[in-house]
């Protein structure tokens, strides 16, 4: 995992990631998870040199309950309930992410955070895509320049 982090910080030097890829990279994830299950989901997001780990973005994957499953920056997050995880304004963005997935199966959710490796808090969209037929959410987002 340091592997995936030690690409991630190199990539936020580099170019920007954009919202058609965050669509294009959930739904290959996606139809990996359709395929061939969710453990080949969560390996393809997870392995080292990964196409899911991209620019200054990676996919990651949770479980319309809101507990994390895969999360290739942050492993430390998977296994747990993201439901009560709040922006600097008090926004409910993890809560509205399972919201988008039950209602309309794909959407984007807007809310401040902090940019990995820094002390800066900017704007990000992150893109949510219900896997059809399963109870599991695909994701990736963008900061806001």
């Amino acid at each position: 995992m340091i592997v995936c982090a030690a690409c991630f910080e190199v990539s936020i030097a580099g170019e920007k990631a954009i919202k058609e890829e965050c669509v294009v990279k959930c739904k290959e994830v996606a139809k990996i998870i359709q395929e061939k299950g969710l453990d080949a989901g969560i390996a393809a997001v997870k392995q080292p040199n990964s196409p899911f780990i991209w620019k200054d973005s990676y996919v990651f994957i949770m479980h319309i309950n809101g507990i994390m499953l895969a999360h290739p920056i942050t492993p430390k997050t998977e296994g747990q309930n993201r439901l009560g995880l709040r922006d600097i304004n008090g926004k409910a963005f993890a809560a509205e992410y399972v919201a988008i997935g039950k209602e309309k199966g794909e959407g984007w959710v807007d809310y401040m955070w902090k940019v990995p490796n820094t002390e800066q808090v900017k704007p990000k969209t992150t893109y949510v895509y219900k896997v059809p037929g399963q109870d599991i959410l695909v994701l990736a987002g963008v900061y806001a320049d």
